[in-house]
């Protein structure tokens, strides 16, 4: 049964109404139950077309604390957010890590509960993460060949980063998405070593078109391939495009019937990608972005130290949808104040 407000009961028209002043909406209509949630910027990985250098500590790492955290998801929770998911960097290097997943987890309204990893420590904590209330993972593994693996992300894990998958899948993971960055003349030709590892692997293997940020132009103009060299080929093996579920992301999801896995594919440069927006982001250090390549963050965490101000946070929130743009500009070159994927959480 629907619980509304008293004097709302008996006028279903105005519970709609009541119903969609609670959700997140922007003047482009498009609705807001996705919360990507930052928790650091540091990673252990050096992924070259992300931290080819690896982390550079600034000196100013200050990231959201757990009470921080609670109050930001308790406000986003009431504004009708029911999936969120945990980025970094690495967001499992965080020692607290289990502890944040937890505290969310505790909250009935979130159905989904998510994270995004490079898979360095799932093997040994996978059973730990699923019991702390995680219940969707994705998994970086941009090659199935080991040695281009160790010279994209500078460590040789490629066998342990699988065997990982396979234990999340294990102890109950029921999904489970493996990040593929589409790269040109480096793993562009590796479709067919995908399709055999999901024929009997349930697990959805994601392409994602490389994107330029502040910092990349020149690996971006060298590697960049479309999605659609991959969407062809799909295409001419009888694989079908399904339809999106609610609070999907915006990959285009492929199946076949003779395979237990999925091939997603991610075009942020496609027309009309932003239609189907449906995330929010919140950096390490408690900014708001409307976009993942914005022009400006707002900060929230000032609004973040109290319980009592989680009126204040949802007011401030709810006001900056007015400015979400109907699509990012990264067709025209501009990346907004991106200067890798690090810093917002991808």
């Amino acid at each position: 049964m629907e619980i509304v407000p008293p004097g709302y009961h008996g006028n279903i028209l105005a519970s709609r109404i009541w119903k969609r002043e609670k959700m997140l909406v922007d003047k482009h209509n498009r609705t807001f139950p996705y919360l990507r949630l930052s928790i650091t910027e540091v990673c252990n990985f050096s992924c070259q077309y992300c931290l080819p250098n690896g982390y550079q500590k600034t000196g100013k790492e200050h990231f959201l604390n757990q009470d921080e955290i609670r109050r930001l998801v308790d406000a986003f929770i009431e504004l009708g957010v029911w999936k969120i998911r945990l980025t970094g960097g690495e967001p499992t290097i965080r020692k607290d890590f289990t502890e944040i997943a937890q505290m969310i987890s505790e909250r009935s309204e979130i159905k989904t509960l998510a994270f995004t990893t490079n898979g360095y420590k799932l093997v040994e904590r996978a059973q730990e993460w699923y019991d702390a209330g995680l219940n969707a993972i994705n998994i970086s593994i941009d090659t199935l060949n080991a040695k281009k693996f160790h010279d994209l992300t500078g460590h040789n894990r490629m066998q342990m980063v699988r065997d990982g998958i396979d234990k999340a899948l294990k102890v109950g993971f029921k999904k489970v998405k493996i990040n593929v960055v589409l790269l040109k003349g480096v793993n562009d030709g590796e479709l067919d070593q995908y399709l055999e590892y999901v024929k009997d692997t349930p697990v959805s293997v994601r392409y994602i078109e490389l994107m330029q940020t502040g910092d990349n132009l020149t690996y971006f103009n060298k590697f960049h391939q479309s999605a659609d060299h991959i969407k062809d080929q799909l295409i001419d093996r009888n694989w079908v495009e399904n339809i999106r579920n609610p609070g999907d992301g915006p990959a285009a999801n492929f199946t076949h019937p003779n395979f237990a896995g999925s091939i997603g594919l991610i075009a942020p440069y496609s027309k009309d990608f932003c239609t189907g927006c449906n995330r929010l982001r919140i950096t390490s250090n408690g900014d708001l972005r409307l976009c993942l390549f914005g022009n400006f963050g707002i900060p929230l965490r000032h609004m973040l130290q109290d319980d009592d101000q989680k009126d204040l946070l949802k007011a401030a929130v709810s006001k900056q949808l007015d400015y979400k743009a109907s699509s990012h500009f990264l067709a025209a070159g501009d990346t907004g104040i991106m200067t890798n994927l690090s810093s917002t959480g991808g």
